[in-house]
C-alpha cells in the first residue's frame, strides 16, 4: 500500500516509537504518582521528562502547564469547555429563537477552516444560546485575514479558536498575527496544531498562544490515544486567578498525589489530568519527537512542501482536475485537496484504493464548513496527504493513477 493520508495519521511511525513502547510496558507500566515504589517513581520521571521535552520544542516556559490527553479532540474540548465552563449555561429563554442571545452571554469567534473538534463543540453552545458564535470565511487562497479577526472581537468576545493549518486546503495560517490581536484585545488565543505540530515551528511566548492543543499521531510520528494541551498563564486554575479568567476541568478524578482534597486539586498539571495518564503513548510520543527532531522540523516541511507542489505543477492547469487552495505549496503543510471532473470524491477514493493501493482521504475530512464554501459539499474532495517517509517515486505512482483515472 502507498500510503498518503498523512493528514489524518502519520505512517508509518518513526522507527523507535514500538520499541520505546514495548520497553516501557516490560519495565516501567506501574501508575505513575500512585505509589512510592520505584517502578510507579519511574513512570512518574518518564512523563516529567515528556513535559520537558514538548516545552522545549514549543518555547512553553513552565512544563507543568503540558497536559496530556487522549488526542487532539481531547486536548481542544478540554480547552474550549474549560474556558467556556464557567461563563455558559444561561441557555435559551423559552419561547425565543437561536438568534436571541442575551446580552451576557460570551462570545467565540472562529473560522470555517475549522475541523469538527473545535465546530462541534462550539456550535453546540451556540445552538443552546450559551454563547454567540461568529465564524469567518477564508480568502479565495485558503486564508483568514488576522484583519478579520480583529473587526470580529466584541466587548463579549473571550475566545479566538483557530487551526493552525487547514486540515483540507493545507494552508499555514498567520498564528503570530491573530495572536497579537488576541493579546491586544485581551481574548484567549487557542490554536489547534493538529496539522503543524512536528512539522511547521511553534512558539507559544513569539505567537502570543495562551492554548495550544495537539495529537501525538499526526506530524509528531507517535502513536494514537495521545494528545497535548498547553495552558497559558492567561487561562489560570482558580488558584492562579489573578491576572486572569477561571480554567474550569473538563474531567476530575484520580491525581495520585493529592486524595485528600474534595475537588480537584487547582495545580498543574493535575488540575486538568484526572485519572491515570496514558503513559506507554507518552512513552511512544517521546520517541516520535526524538526521530522529529534528529530529523529537522524544517527539512520535513520542505520535503512535504516539494511533493504537493509537484501535483499542483501538473494539474493546476488541467482542466480536468480543480485544485482548491494555494498554489504556492509553501504556503501549505503536506496537505492538498482536489476534484476530478466527471468524478465523485468517493469513487477516486475507492478506485485508488482497488486499483492502485494508493490511500488518500475521500469525502468531508471531519471539516464540513470549508466544503460548504468551496462548493464541494457534501461529496467534498480527494486528500492527498504527504508525509516525512513518503518516496519521490511513491509520488510518482500517485500522479500517474490520477492520470489514469481521468483519462
Amino acid at each position: 500500500m502507498i500510503y498518503f493520508d498523512n493528514a489524518a495519521t502519520s505512517f508509518p511511525k518513526a522507527p523507535g516509537v514500538g520499541p520505546a513502547m514495548a520497553r516501557f510496558l516490560a519495565n516501567d507500566a506501574a501508575n505513575p504518582g500512585r505509589a512510592g515504589h520505584r517502578m510507579a517513581t519511574r513512570a512518574e520521571a518518564m512523563l516529567d521528562d515528556a513535559r520537558l521535552k514538548i516545552a522545549r520544542l514549543f518555547n512553553i516556559t513552565d512544563p507543568h502547564r503540558v497536559i496530556f490527553t487522549m488526542n487532539g479532540t481531547d486536548a481542544l474540548n478540554i480547552a474550549i469547555k474549560g474556558v467556556l465552563g464557567e461563563r455558559v449555561g444561561k441557555g435559551q429563554v423559552p419561547g425565543k429563537g437561536p438568534g436571541d442571545v442575551p446580552s451576557d452571554v460570551p462570545g467565540v469567534v472562529t473560522t470555517v477552516l475549522e475541523h469538527n473538534s473545535v465546530s462541534r463543540p462550539l456550535q453546540a453552545m451556540a445552538e443552546r444560546g450559551d454563547i454567540e458564535l461568529t465564524r469567518l470565511a477564508c480568502d479565495a487562497d485558503g486564508f483568514i485575514d488576522p484583519a478579520d479577526v480583529a473587526a470580529a472581537i466584541t466587548d463579549r468576545t473571550v475566545l479566538v479558536a483557530m487551526t493552525h493549518a487547514s486540515n483540507v486546503l493545507g494552508t499555514i495560517q498567520d498564528a503570530a498575527a491573530v495572536g497579537r490581536v488576541c493579546r491586544d484585545k485581551g481574548v484567549l488565543f487557542l490554536l489547534d496544531a493538529a496539522q503543524t505540530a512536528g512539522v511547521v515551528p511553534i512558539d507559544v511566548a513569539a505567537m502570543q498562544i495562551d492554548l495550544l492543543a495537539l495529537p501525538g499521531h499526526k506530524s509528531l510520528l507517535g502513536p494514537t490515544g495521545i494528545g497535548v494541551l498547553y495552558v497559558g498563564d492567561r487561562a489560570p486554575a482558580p488558584s492562579e486567578q489573578a491576572g486572569g479568567g477561571r480554567l474550569s476541568p473538563w474531567r476530575e478524578g484520580g491525581t495520585g498525589g493529592d486524595s485528600a482534597t474534595p475537588t480537584q486539586p487547582a495545580l498543574f498539571p493535575y488540575y486538568l489530568e484526572g485519572g491515570t495518564p496514558n503513559t506507554v503513548g507518552v512513552a511512544g510520543l517521546v520517541a516520535g519527537i526524538d526521530h522529529v527532531l534528529a530529523h529537522g522540523i524544517d527539512a520535513t516541511l520542505a520535503h512535504e512542501q516539494a511533493m504537493v507542489q509537484q501535483i499542483i505543477d501538473r494539474f493546476a492547469d488541467d482542466e480536468r482536475f480543480t485544485i482548491y487552495g494555494t498554489r504556492d505549496a509553501k504556503r501549505r503543510v503536506g496537505t492538498i485537496a482536489l476534484n476530478i471532473r466527471g468524478f465523485d470524491a468517493p469513487d477516486v477514493g475507492s478506485i485508488l484504493d482497488d486499483s492502485f493501493e494508493i490511500a488518500v482521504r475521500p469525502g468531508l475530512h471531519c471539516s464540513p464548513y470549508i466544503h460548504r464554501q468551496l462548493g464541494t459539499f457534501p461529496d467534498g474532495a480527494v486528500r492527498i496527504s504527504p508525509g516525512a517517509f513518503n518516496t519521490y517515486e511513491e509520488l510518482a505512482q500517485v500522479i500517474d493513477a490520477l492520470e489514469q483515472i481521468a483519462g
